[in-house]
């Protein structure tokens, strides 16, 4: 069986798409901070699909682990996909540089960190992908959240351009653009119904454009025309917005 490495396995999206995996036969490694919240989902993965199902321990900010923890993995995943993410309080951000910090630290310098390590070694066997769920937060910075935004742009720009680089060593890297998303990490806004998708749906676009090699996706469709009119609005007129 091929095996799956969930970083941030904790989250609302990434135990939908962990099911999701599981029950198309794929082994499932489930790393995050708290390894002893994951045991339910690790047991249950087994007995419900029959796969196996390990737990690790992983700190998106703690960068100088993040070789040794891949190094230790029992099995190296056959598909890697980076879920975690903060989306911290903007306003707090502003005048507090350690929320500030762990904003960046944790949507962008933290993915860089540990996917580097497995780039290198998806390049050096000529086979892997690397799945990163980035936010179309980061396709224009807007008032209301630009410092998560920003952090999600830079790790866009970071996908695009490890996607460049690893095609030709057979290595496939899929950015993933959800929109809204209805998780614990945004149960406290008031989200567009219609604009807004469920964590299952993010697992079945996630599956299915891994199978035929995506570059981009927007779990949405209609998110990628949304975000095209906004980038299109003249910046004299989008720094009067309330966005």
């Amino acid at each position: 069986m091929p095996t799956v490495l969930l970083l941030g396995a904790g989250s609302d999206m990434a135990i939908a798409i962990a099911r999701k995996f599981a029950a198309e036969k794929y082994n499932i490694q489930l790393a995050a901070r708290n390894t002893a919240a994951l045991e339910p989902l690790q047991k249950d993965l087994q007995i419900r699909y029959g796969i196996t199902a390990t737990t690790h321990s992983f700190d998106a900010t703690a960068f100088d682990t993040h070789p040794a923890f891949y190094t230790a993995l029992p099995v190296q995943p056959d598909i890697t996909i980076c879920v975690f993410g903060y989306l911290g309080d903007q306003t707090k951000a502003q005048e507090d540089w350690t929320e500030a910090r762990t904003i960046i630290d944790t949507n962008y310098t933290g993915a860089v960190s540990v996917l580097n390590v497995v780039a290198e070694s998806y390049a050096a066997k000529k086979a892997g992908a690397i799945v990163g769920i980035s936010s179309v937060a980061g396709e224009r910075g807007r008032q209301s959240n630009y410092m998560y935004g920003s952090a999600k742009a830079g790790f866009t720009a970071y996908l695009s351009g490890l996607r460049n680089r690893l095609f030709r060593s057979s290595v496939h890297v899929m950015s993933v653009q959800p929109g809204f998303v209805n998780t614990r990490m945004t149960q406290h806004l008031t989200l567009p119904p219609l604009l807004t998708a469920q964590p299952e749906a993010i697992a079945n676009a996630v599956f299915s454009a891994v199978r035929k090699k995506k570059n981009t996706i927007y779990v949405k469709w209609f998110w990628r025309y949304i975000m095209l009119i906004i980038k299109l609005i003249p910046e004299g007129i989008f720094k009067k917005l309330k966005l």
